[in-house]
């Protein structure tokens, strides 16, 4: 299988008809105190995210993509360019996108129900109304048995699965994902990208993922967005994934499936040793 790449630099015809997520030629950056100077993290990004579609953004680590994440959810100031959704400008927090991020930070005097129910009371629900909508989502990510189970009753990736019901029973239309198996061990790692690809097709939501994993980024995205090195960095690559849907976990070890995840790696090693070079002289 050819993977076809390309680098979006102006607008696609998602974002003129206002149907999407468009980021067009954002840079982020950080006043550096110490320095006194600015610190550019991220340096014209441009890639576009066709409603109910997955994207995931890849890169070495300190590229910038929780920044660019984040910027996406309002949460972070972007210096130039412009992020829009269904053609409304993105420039802080909405009840329209919601964020999961690598620790589940759970409260841990809620209980399960009264975790996942924790966003809806901060939008003015009802407690009762928001506990219904709590359970619902406990149910679509299968936690329904342990709802009256508090934080430390629960596995990591049953934590992450809490946390995964939280940001949904919001009702949001753009799921956010900042790395949120990064803690799991490799096992359950692996379900649990099966449980989000699973969630993701039942709730139709557009889906943006932060993730180091190449492997983990082709199973569940339709399209993979690749960032340079940074600072500065820069999207590098735009890759399709023309693996069909849907997805059984037996295609991770498909020959087709893992030419997918060589090639994306032969495009972007030079990102990644250059970031470990960087690492290891500093």
């Amino acid at each position: 299988m050819q993977v076809k790449t390309s680098v979006t630099t102006e607008s696609g015809a998602d974002a003129k008809s206002g149907s999407g997520l468009e980021v067009r030629d954002v840079a982020i950056e950080y006043y550096v105190e110490r320095h006194q100077a600015y610190f550019r993290a991220v340096d014209n990004a441009s890639f576009s995210v066709e409603s109910g579609s997955f994207v995931s953004i890849i890169g070495p680590t300190g590229c910038g993509k929780s920044t660019l994440l984040r910027a996406i959810a309002g949460l972070v100031p972007y210096a130039s360019g412009e992020i829009t959704w269904k053609g409304e400008p993105i420039t802080v927090p909405g009840k329209d996108r919601a964020v999961v991020f690598q620790n589940p930070s759970l409260l841990p005097w809620r209980t399960v129900l009264r975790n996942a129910a924790y966003g809806l009371e901060g939008h003015g629900y009802r407690r009762a109304e928001a506990e219904r909508r709590a359970k619902e989502m406990l149910e679509m990510v299968g936690l329904s048995q342990f709802a009256d189970r508090y934080p430390h009753e629960l596995s990591g990736g049953m934590q992450q699965r809490v946390n995964i019901a939280r940001a949904l029973a919001v009702d949001p239309d753009i799921l956010l994902l900042d790395e949120p198996f990064s803690a799991l061990d490799s096992q359950t790692r692996e379900v649990m990208g099966g449980e989000l690809l699973r969630i993701w097709e039942a709730t139709a939501k557009t889906a943006v993922l932060i993730t180091h994993q190449i492997d983990e980024a082709v199973f569940l995205s339709d399209t993979v967005v690749v960032l340079s090195a940074g600072p500065r960095s820069v999207v590098k690559h735009i890759v399709p994934i023309a693996l069909g849907r849907p997805r059984e976990p037996k295609l991770r070890r498909s020959p087709e499936f893992l030419k997918v995840v060589d090639d994306i790696w032969n495009l972007t090693k030079s990102a990644w040793l250059q970031a470990e070079q960087a690492a290891g002289e500093g």
